[in-house]
């Protein structure tokens, strides 16, 4: 059969009767508020003088599937609209034939750095 010892005797642990009445509790206060995570589910609850660690909120709320999707704002980073000179695509109708025959570099960002400066030079 092939099962490891440990798999074989493995008891999975019963859930205390605290957690089932804190389950309840988050899942209302995740019904009240649907974008609530688990920090503020948890500043929620020590609110209501409940003690309780972050950590273990947040694994109640993962295992009963309610965290919160978090929404991301979009940024738009490219600007279209701008004054400069727009290059053609030079290789919009070009099916390559073999390996290394088309290559794209983008060049954002080159330092300019200021002149060297002579170390070896002592002051006096």
């Amino acid at each position: 059969m092939r099962l490891s010892r440990s798999t074989y005797y493995y008891k999975p642990k019963k859930r205390k009767p605290e957690d089932v009445e804190l389950e309840d509790i988050i899942n209302d206060i995740a019904l009240e508020f649907p974008y609530y995570g688990y920090r503020r589910v948890t500043a929620t609850l020590k609110r209501k003088n409940l003690i309780i660690n972050h950590k273990k909120v947040y694994r109640i709320m993962r295992d009963n599937n309610i965290l919160c999707k978090i929404k991301r704002s979009f940024k738009k980073t490219t600007n279209s609209a701008h004054n400069y000179k727009k290059y053609k695509n030079l290789i919009k109708n070009i099916i390559p034939q073999r390996i290394n025959e088309i290559w794209n570099a983008d060049i954002t960002y080159i330092r300019i750095c200021s002149a060297p400066q002579n170390l070896d030079r002592q002051d006096n």
